[in-house]
Formats: structure tokens, C-alpha cells, sequence
């Protein structure tokens, strides 16, 4: 082999060592925990389904843990706007009584990243007056805002209000 042959081959392994390390070096670089895969619209939706099926447990910490210690509640039958645990408990306290299950109408789920996602559109609630047993269902509007913190999803937002034309 000659000189020149000799150059021009280790130029090219050269070449193709460092295009196959950067290729190896980009994979590395996306792969593992801090990238993980966009959440389905699927398991999005069924993070209300766990907010439900909470409700029916009639234990107001238990709802209250499907959000984050700093979500925002804008309640579908309070005007107050409730901003810690505290006053979410407090309000799922004199929620809860009215036994109310929530059954989606019409849902748009929008799947933002690995770690967030909106859940919007209408739901129709149940309630039964702890007094008469008598049922009635309200027409609502909803927002649920989740992220995935600590690994777990939780409601960093949600706003629930009664249809304004129902």
C-alpha cells in the first residue's frame, strides 16, 4: 500500500468514527427518564376517571390529593377561589355530602409534553340532597391542567362552572 492509499484510508475511518461517536453520542443524549414519551390522550382521560372515582369515596383529602399542593380550584358550585389544600379540602367538605358523580359529555384532550396536558369541554354532575335523596344534574364546563410531578400526574389547575345557557 502507499503512502497516499494509507492516508486516505485513515482519513476515512477517521471520519467515519466520528460521525458513527456523534450519532452514538446524540442517541445517548435523548434517551433515558428526562425524556420520556409523550403520555396518550387515553391515559390523559383517565386521570378524571381517578378524580371520579375519588369523589365517591366521599373523603374530601382523598380528592384533594389528585392536586398539587399549589393548584388553583375555581369551583362549579362556590365563588371562592380556593389556592392551597386547605381550602380545597374545605371545599369537597360541603361538596362531597351531595354524593356527585361527574360523567363527561363532550371532551378535548390536548397532550402539551411528557409532563403536561389539558383536559377540556363539558361534563354533566350528579348530585343527590343529603336531605330528600332528590337527584338533580348540573350542566357543566370544565378545565382540568395537569402535570406530572414527582413522577405522579396532578391537577395543577382546574375550573369547573355551570353552563351559562342550561
Amino acid at each position: 500500500m502507499t503512502r497516499r492509499s494509507m492516508s486516505k484510508r485513515a482519513a476515512v475511518v477517521t471520519v467515519t468514527t466520528v460521525l458513527a461517536l456523534g450519532t452514538l453520542g446524540t442517541v445517548a443524549a435523548t434517551a433515558g427518564p428526562q425524556h420520556d414519551a409523550k403520555p396518550s390522550k387515553k391515559q390523559i382521560a383517565a386521570l378524571f376517571d381517578g378524580w371520579n372515582a375519588a369523589l365517591q369515596t366521599g373523603d374530601p383529602k382523598k380528592v384533594a390529593n389528585r392536586y398539587a399542593p399549589d393548584a388553583v380550584l375555581l369551583p362549579t358550585v362556590s365563588n371562592e377561589i380556593r389556592t392551597d389544600r386547605a381550602e380545597i379540602v374545605d371545599y369537597f367538605e360541603h361538596f362531597l355530602p351531595n354524593k356527585p358523580v361527574a360523567k363527561k359529555v363532550e371532551t378535548y384532550i390536548n397532550v402539551l409534553d411528557s409532563n403536561s396536558a389539558i383536559d377540556a369541554g363539558a361534563y354533566d354532575i350528579t348530585l343527590t340532597d343529603p336531605k330528600t335523596g332528590e337527584k338533580r344534574v348540573v350542566e357543566a364546563r370544565y378545565t382540568y391542567e395537569y402535570e406530572k410531578r414527582g413522577g405522579k400526574w396532578l391537577i395543577v389547575n382546574h375550573h369547573s362552572s355551570v353552563m351559562p345557557e342550561g
